[in-house]
C-alpha cells in the first residue's frame, strides 16, 4: 500500500475533489473512471489522453495493471509507470478501480464498507477514507519527543 505521505494524501483529496465537481464520470471510460480520475491529477493528463493510451491494449485498468512493463514502449505504461513512481503500487489501483482495498475497508466502519465501484458518489468516499487512513498513519508516526528534541537542536 502506498506509503504515508503529504504528496499521495494530496493527491487522493485532489482526486475526491475533481471527482464532486465533475459530470464527466464513466467507471467504463478509462480515463474517467476511478483509476482514470487519479492519473489526471497525477500525470495531468487528459482524460481523452488518458483513454486513448489505454486503448491501444487489452484491457481494463487491472488487467493493464497485471501486464504493466515499464520498457513495453506502450504509452499506457509509462502512465502507469508515472502513478507507480508518485508512490501507489499495483495492488493500490488495481483496488482502487475496485474500491476494494481491504486495508481501507478494515479501517471503516462495518456499516461504510458497502461500496459499489462504479458509483461516484462511493469512489469519492472510498478516496476520502484511504486519504484519512494514510494521514492516521502519518500522525501516529509523529514523536512528538522527537519533535521536540529536533526543535532545541535547530534541526
Amino acid at each position: 500500500m502506498a506509503k504515508p505521505t503529504h504528496e499521495i494524501i494530496q493527491a487522493l483529496r485532489n482526486t475526491a475533489k475533481r471527482l464532486i465537481e465533475s459530470d464527466q464520470y464513466q467507471w467504463g471510460h478509462m480515463g474517467s473512471c476511478n483509476c482514470g480520475f487519479l492519473a489526471q491529477e497525477i500525470t495531468h493528463l487528459r482524460r481523452q489522453e488518458i483513454h486513448a493510451r489505454a486503448m491501444s491494449r487489452h484491457g481494463d485498468w487491472s488487467e493493464q495493471l497485471n501486464d504493466y512493463c515499464p520498457t513495453s514502449g506502450f504509452l499506457m505504461d509509462d502512465l502507469i509507470y508515472d502513478m507507480l513512481s508518485f508512490g501507489f503500487d499495483r495492488d493500490d489501483l488495481i483496488h482502487l478501480e475496485r474500491l476494494s482495498q481491504p486495508e481501507i475497508l478494515n479501517w471503516l466502519e462495518p456499516s461504510q464498507r458497502n461500496f459499489q465501484y462504479n458509483v461516484k458518489a462511493d469512489a469519492i468516499r472510498y478516496l476520502l477514507a484511504w486519504a484519512g487512513k494514510l494521514e492516521n498513519e502519518m500522525l501516529d508516526s509523529i514523536k512528538l519527543s522527537e519533535l521536540n528534541e529536533s526543535i532545541k537542536v535547530g534541526v
